[in-house]
């Protein structure tokens, strides 16, 4: 079981990233995808979730309108788009799955119902 996140780096505040994340070993399409984020001294804290089939997102507040969670079942891939970042965003960022198959609902937002987590990718935004 594998989730490979890339994409992170480091960038000026106002710019854009895209963030990815690849799994493998593991059935992908039936279960929601999450992105969390840890930065230095702080508690991992949920960024965006997307249910199963795609259809629902979610974001934190920090985030929404700035950020964009979307996934393609046929390559197992989880993207996260995000705009005009501040660096208040900088952290490492981690895609995980949820535990529960076929679920879409305010679960998404927890990060003990992930089973499966990614290594992480850092994500830096100079002011």
């Amino acid at each position: 079981v594998q989730l490979q996140a890339s994409g992170g780096g480091l960038v000026q505040a106002g710019d854009s990233l895209r963030l990815s994340c690849a799994a493998s070993g593991l059935t992908f399409s039936g279960y929601g995808m999450g992105w969390f984020r840890q930065a230095p001294g702080k508690e991992r804290e949920f960024v965006a979730a997307i249910s199963f089939s795609g259809r629902t997102t979610y974001y934190a507040d920090a985030v929404k309108g700035r950020f964009t969670i979307s996934r393609d079942n046929t390559k197992n891939t989880v993207s996260l788009q995000m705009n005009s970042l501040k660096p208040e965003d900088t952290a490492i960022y981690y895609c995980a799955q949820h535990k529960a198959r076929s679920y879409s609902g305010s679960r998404l937002y927890a990060a003990t119902e992930y089973d499966y987590w990614g290594q992480g990718t850092q994500v830096t935004v100079s002011s």
